[in-house]
């Protein structure tokens, strides 16, 4: 049942990441489209950190399918790490992507070039807008409910696109309004800025999970307690360690028990144990140490 579950999570996670290439291929053509129109290098590089979205997209799908493998001889604890590296390289392309933009703007505040102020381009870039926020917020709420680094960080890269490209329209209209035709320039290296800073948050927040950060302190919460209220008979649980692979959490701690208690019995312990934690944790990977009560701390989790 729950190999089941995690297969229709995966087959979900890569259909919308399929989707993601298609919508920034749109988008990507809406923004060049509001280049074309209007000539303004702010917007060129709104543009050209969509170019960045759609090959994050390819990256996140390639992510997703190879994570979805199981377990083998040489991976036995799987494949899900792999999004994390993923995330690490779209955080690289958006660091790409800020120097090339950092370079357009560089080269239109050295020789500047009056724009063009066609309502037409204007309104593609806001279509295009529309499309990356309702994107975006799709990609973020479906990734976390899926477990998904790779969604998320897609979501989360978007996410800064949206911003930036709200913050290019509402500068480029002072622009026009006030006839301040440097701001063109000065909106792009803002852009570039805000894109860089978005690639170094996204690879940071990777790196936790390579460096197999343990759960947040809400799911240990949760995770002691099921273990309190499933653990019945056992004495105590300590030495807790966790951490998350991708979609999958690993918990692994040593559960204390009467000395006289038949193997049997411990076994069904532990049986009751993991069938709470897997209900609360799809998919998780539980490893239990059964010990004699002599082996007790008396600290951890006190079972009830």
């Amino acid at each position: 049942m729950a190999s089941t579950s995690a297969a229709l999570r995966f087959d979900e996670a890569q259909r919308i990441a399929l989707g993601s290439i298609a919508i920034g291929l749109i988008v990507l053509g809406l923004k060049f489209a509001a280049y074309h129109f209007t000539g303004s290098v702010a917007l060129y590089s709104d543009a050209l950190e969509s170019t960045i979205n759609v090959a994050a997209a390819g990256v996140a799908l390639f992510a997703l399918r190879l994570s979805a493998k199981p377990a083998d001889a040489r991976h036995p604890y799987g494949h899900q790490k792999v999004e994390y590296l993923a995330a690490v390289f779209e955080g690289a392309l958006i660091l790409v992507a800020a120097m090339a933009v950092f370079h357009a703007a560089w080269g239109a505040w050295n020789n500047p070039r009056a724009m063009n102020h066609d309502p037409l381009g204007y309104g593609l870039n806001v279509l295009a807008g529309m499309i990356n926020g309702a994107w975006c917020w799709l990609l973020i709420s479906r990734g976390r409910k899926l477990r998904s680094p790779a969604l998320v960080a897609d979501g989360r890269h978007l996410l800064t696109d949206v911003l930036s490209s709200l913050g290019v329209l509402m500068a480029l209209v002072i622009s026009v309004l006030t006839g301040l035709h440097w701001l063109d320039p000065v909106l792009a290296g803002l852009v570039g800025v805000n894109i860089l800073v978005s690639g170094w948050n996204l690879m940071q927040a990777s790196f936790g999970g390579l460096m197999d950060e343990a759960a947040a302190p809400e799911e240990l919460d949760d995770i002691r307690a099921i273990i309190g209220r499933a653990g019945e008979g056992a004495l105590e649980a300590h030495d807790l360690r966790t951490r998350h692979s991708g979609p999958a959490t690993f918990i692994e701690f040593h559960l204390v028990v009467p000395g006289e208690m038949r193997v049997d019995r411990a076994h069904d312990i532990c049986d009751r144990i993991e069938a709470g934690l897997r209900e609360a944790f799809s998919g998780a990977i539980i490893t239990i140490h059964v010990e004699p009560e002599n082996k007790a701390k008396h600290s951890g989790i006190v079972v009830l």
